[in-house]
């Protein structure tokens, strides 16, 4: 939590601690700093009163992280930083405070981690004690902490050849891991003790589609045509393609991680677009992502209505790369994706495909209903 040369430029203005009634406007003017210097002078001023806050403001410093944007959350981690290092210093934390300000889950993600780190570095013992707890929590990043934990019990039981001790330790930590390399590596470890993870159900990818292709896209232009998987979905229909009449044709990914690959039906074409489209039944009505992983250009509609859209190519795709906020209505819900392939010929330029799958904000799977 050190910030050295912050801490110079606090001690360098001699002035006394702020208190909570005179942080209203910085933290207004820190939160309104923007890109390319806008409300730059401001936020600096306002940056060097909030580091000179009052030990027991740093709930209300935490708090004006909620709804922040990237760069306004930066200064204030740095800020919270400068607080909690003197405060800690000085046996002068407000550790009731913090602890609450963490375990209220109505707070972003970003200052509940913060406030945890804090806690990590004046209260071990404690943080800790709370580290159980957070293996459901609402926060992936918090999650870190008690899979990590029960990993390392899992590693030291297996070292000490209890293998069902083992086993349950990372059959727990798998339960609340939510980050794909704590994931990967868990799954490794069971199935090296004989009990495979069905990695496709646990990130809630959906792998059974309909696919129709090739249309064209020369020149880059199928981006934007609208062909008639857009219009109407008739999957017993055919169309003038690329090459000739295309119809719809079933594919089910066997991929761990869900990739729909239309090189496989189709072979390695260029310049061209293709659909996928499935049905997914919904228990009830509820919020939900679409998180989507590809590097070709795309659209995602959701019941007939366009998500989101994406017009570039080949720049790299990850797991969960995209998250889309949706509402799943009860019963059937139609997804339809969109994914055109450009001209490039080089190697890594081959793919054409795309990764999805349904999850609420934790990264927590959805599955379908039936």
């Amino acid at each position: 939590m050190k910030f050295p040369i912050l801490l110079g430029l606090l001690f360098a203005s001699g002035a006394g601690l702020v208190h909570a009634a005179s942080l209203e406007q910085p933290l207004a003017d820190l939160r309104a700093v923007q890109k390319e210097g806008e409300g730059n002078e401001k936020a600096t001023a306002a940056w060097q009163q909030i580091a000179k806050a009052d030990p027991a403001s740093l709930p209300e410093i935490l708090a004006a992280m909620n709804g922040a944007n990237p760069l306004a959350e930066n200064w204030l981690r740095a800020a919270i930083g400068v607080v909690a290092d003197q405060a800690i210093a000085a046996k002068k934390l407000p550790v009731d405070a913090v602890k609450a300000f963490l375990l209220d889950t109505k707070n972003s993600p970003a200052p509940r981690v913060v406030a945890f780190d804090i806690l990590q570095h004046a209260e071990p013992a404690l943080a800790e004690k709370l580290t159980p707890g957070l293996l459901e929590d609402p926060s992936s990043e918090l999650r870190r902490h008690p899979v990590a934990k029960l990993t390392g019990a899992g590693d030291e039981a297996l070292a000490q050849g209890k293998k069902d001790a083992a086993l349950a330790s990372y059959q727990q930590a798998m339960k609340g891991a939510r980050d794909e390399d704590q994931i990967k590596n868990l799954a490794k470890k069971l199935k090296d003790l004989g009990s495979p993870v069905d990695l496709p159900t646990h990130f809630g990818f959906v792998r059974s589609w309909k696919l129709i292709a090739p249309f064209t896209n020369v020149e880059r232009k199928g981006f934007d045509t609208v062909f008639p998987p857009e219009e109407k979905i008739d999957l017993g229909a055919s169309y003038p393609g690329k090459n000739g009449d295309v119809k719809w044709t079933d594919f089910t990914s066997t991929d761990e991680y869900g990739q729909i690959d239309f090189n496989k039906p189709y072979t390695m074409l260029k310049e061209v677009t293709g659909y996928a489209y499935t049905e997914f039944d919904a228990a009830e009505e509820r919020d939900a992502q679409i998180r989507l992983g590809c590097k070709n250009g795309w659209k995602v509609w959701l019941n007939g209505q366009l998500i989101f859209a994406r017009d570039e190519y080949h720049r790299g795709a990850k797991l969960d790369q995209y998250k889309l906020p949706v509402k799943l209505k009860k019963g059937k819900n139609q997804i339809l994706v969109k994914c055109c392939q450009n001209e490039q010929t080089e190697t890594w330029t081959v793919e054409w495909q795309f990764q999805l799958r349904i999850c609420d904000d934790t990264g927590t799977a959805i599955l379908a209903a039936k």
